[in-house]
């Protein structure tokens, strides 16, 4: 029977043509790239509550799961908070899988063949990701080229690199590891047909008519149009999201599916940008300077989520003299984690700000891409920076107790009092997410936290945090269960308490 080409061989051929160059290096990268989606998966399959394991058995030489169906996955003992690519292949009765795309079409389970293939596609994006990086200073100067560095992606998703919607092409011109200058389109809209928030800037502006930056990718296959003439900018993380060489952060409408799930810019979101804007400026001057919350500056949409943007400072804003504004996510490619001093300083000031503004009633998605740590000129976590204010949660009882308003204009989703999806908010991006992914284990993210908590307020939130299991976003269950609104949630075992992995 025919095999349809596999998304390693679909990029090969595709760089064949554009590259052909660095087709020996993509080879190479294969097992390395298939070894770190492996591991991510494989964390997932160890944690998560997926319907179709019925039972996790520890054993001497590693982890045995059984499944529903009565076969039985072999695979190592699995540290929740380690990053890498530790795991190079599991037994699937007495079949070994190196290939996750592989194993988890031969699971069979419901939904696992989209998943398999966007499995297959973040193996051959990472191979290629790392194949095309472009290098960088060892301590950059400019937050974009320290984006650069997060070649791997999302430390713990096994769609770290998953882009199934951009051409090899597309992503050696998009991608920020490649180290491209992307010319954003201009496209002018009737001002009487935009939605606008903030101030949008008059060189975004012509008589009768605003001008809206456009991502190239959504220009050519969601607009169908270009702009006018193009706007060089440096992209980010986000891939959507691009720095000005001297000026703002433009997040841009880009509706192709990266990691999860296709990210817009909703007409609600617009809308609600100022508001919120202003909202985290009053929280983040209550803490004595230690959280400085960028702000954006304009938004706009045009009739529809498919063409909109928005303007938001530069994180460099926040930087003194001989400081660096460092993206917690690029933390792991320098030495600073590696020094258990750094570690529980960084910890203990992450912790001091998220479980502030908790108990303020604000509860952050404090993930590695949102937070950012300003640097002193020796090194040292002096104070912390965050962005993109869309995925909030906001405790209206707990901001009456500290005299702080509502925001006047707020989407629904982002309000609750629900104290437990409050916390689930912080830890799982905070502590599950950018602490653990700084550590880069378990042993050194517990060594950490028993640093920084004794130095903390004793609040039930904190409470919550020691004593009960750490909750962390289900993200191979979410993948698997298509038809589930929402996020859903595994529970870790808390790094203060875990035994040996």
């Amino acid at each position: 029977m025919h095999r349809p080409p596999t998304a390693e061989a679909e990029i090969a051929d595709e760089l064949a043509v554009v590259r052909p160059g660095l087709v020996p290096r993509y080879t190479g990268e294969l097992p390395g790239a298939r070894a770190a989606v492996l591991t991510r998966l494989w964390r997932g399959l160890t944690h998560e509550p997926l319907p179709w394991i019925v039972r996790r058995e520890a054993g001497s030489d590693g982890l045995a799961l059984r499944l529903a169906d009565g076969r039985r996955l072999y695979g190592p003992r699995a540290d929740p908070y380690a990053t890498g690519a530790y795991v190079t292949a599991v037994r699937l009765d007495e079949t070994v899988y190196d290939d996750p795309a592989r194993l988890m079409t031969e699971l069979a389970v419901p939904h696992s063949a989209v998943f398999a293939a966007e499995l297959g596609h973040s193996v051959a994006s990472l191979a290629l990701s790392r194949t095309g990086s472009a290098p960088t200073p060892e301590w950059p100067d400019r937050d974009w080229e320290w984006e650069r560095r997060v070649v791997d992606g999302h430390p713990f998703h096994p769609n770290c690199r998953s882009r199934p919607g951009l051409s090899v092409a597309e992503q050696l011109a998009y991608g920020p590891e490649h180290g491209p200058v992307v010319e954003l389109g201009l496209l002018p809209v009737p001002e009487a047909e935009c939605l606008v928030a903030g101030v949008w800037p008059t060189w975004l502006r012509e008589p009768g008519r605003l001008v809206v930056p456009v991502h190239p990718w959504q220009a050519a296959h969601v607009l169908k149009r270009a702009g006018e003439r193009g706007l060089a900018a440096h992209p980010l993380m986000a891939l959507r999201t691009l720095a000005l060489p001297d000026g703002p952060h433009v997040k841009t409408a880009l509706s192709a599916r990266l990691t999860s799930s296709v990210r817009d810019i909703s007409l609600g979101s617009v809308g609600a940008s100022a508001a919120l804007s202003d909202f985290g400026e009053t929280v983040a001057a209550r803490t004595d300077g230690l959280l400085h919350i960028t702000r954006t500056l304009g938004a706009v949409a045009a009739g529809s989520s498919d063409l909109a943007a928005v303007l938001r400072e530069s994180p460099e804003e926040y930087a003194g003299p001989g400081e660096r504004v460092v993206p917690v996510a690029a933390l792991a490619t320098t030495e600073l984690p590696r020094s258990a001093r750094w570690l529980s300083a960084f910890t203990r000031l992450a912790l001091t700000v998220g479980l502030r503004l908790l108990e303020w009633g604000v509860a952050l998605e404090a993930h590695g891409q949102n937070l950012l740590v300003v640097l002193s000129p020796e090194g040292d976590p002096v104070r912390l920076v965050y962005r993109d204010l869309a995925d909030l949660r906001i405790a209206p009882a707990r901001l009456a107790r500290h005299g702080i308003a509502l925001p006047g204009q707020v989407l629904a989703r982002m309000v609750t009092d629900d104290e437990r999806t409050l916390r689930r908010k912080l830890f799982g991006s905070l502590v599950a997410g950018a602490l653990a992914g700084t550590a880069g284990s378990g042993p050194a993210l517990r060594a950490a936290l028993e640093d920084a908590v004794p130095h903390l307020p004793r609040t039930p939130d904190l409470t919550a945090l020691l004593e009960e299991p750490l909750p962390a976003k289900a993200l191979t269950l979410m993948r698997l269960s298509p038809r589930t609104a929402g996020d859903q949630w595994a529970e870790l075992p808390n790094p203060l308490y875990f035994g040996p992995m």
